[in-house]
């Protein structure tokens, strides 16, 4: 397993190709799954009220949403359905275990599907409680240029690419840093896998702790 420290940025771990075709695959099955039981939805910009570019949904006790009045927030049902969200996979826990040694499990699993004009401005994690524990996230489907800045929106920047397959974990002082993702990249990516391609052309989960 190759793991590389982002220069420049100590505790922004990269790991290219880490989920091989197989398991991007079955991680593929579990996601559509998800979907099934919690159904895509649009968050909104608090105060604007603007739409997100990107839909999602989540898994584990706590979900990630945003609307314009309450703004961003976790909550323990589907903001639709108002049903519970569904377990995050046990692989997906194995990997939180394995990647970021964090002795506490995630309680939140939030999953943004992006169409090619899809794009997530630069933002910090900072609605959970536990800001001592890292965030992973797990690329499936088109390449993206991600952007990684400091702690500081005006903080200099660099940007890499987020490939299907590929870990990123951010922990220390990394997980205070702002990031996004500028582009989807559709001439370096490839498809995501059937069915999620009904879907969109690029998913990411991101596995939080949210409670102390």
């Amino acid at each position: 397993m190759y793991c590389h420290e982002i220069p420049g940025f100590p505790g922004a771990f990269h790991y290219p190709g880490f989920l091989t075709q197989s398991a991007q695959h079955d991680m593929s099955v579990q996601i559509i799954k998800i979907i099934q039981q919690a159904p895509l939805f649009v968050s909104y910009m608090p105060r604007t009220g603007v739409p997100m570019s990107v839909r999602m949904t989540n898994c584990g006790p706590l979900g990630w949403m945003s609307d314009k009045t309450l703004g961003y927030r976790y909550v323990s049902a589907h903001p639709e359905t108002l049903r519970p969200w569904p377990a995050i996979p046990s692989h997906l826990l194995e990997i939180w275990d394995e990647l970021t040694r964090y002795p506490k499990p995630p309680e939140a699993c939030l999953v943004n599907v992006y169409n090619l004009d899809a794009k997530m401005a630069l933002h910090q994690d900072r609605d959970e409680i536990d800001l001592a524990a890292p965030i992973l996230s797990l690329s499936l489907g088109y390449d993206c240029r991600f952007r990684l800045g400091g702690q500081k929106r005006n903080d200099p920047s660099e940007t890499f690419v987020l490939s299907s397959g590929d870990a990123l974990v951010l922990k220390g002082p990394a997980r205070r840093c702002f990031h996004g993702v500028d582009r989807i990249l559709p001439t370096i990516g490839s498809e995501l896998a059937s069915p999620l391609a009904d879907f969109g052309v690029r998913l990411n989960l991101t596995l939080r702790r949210v409670n102390e």
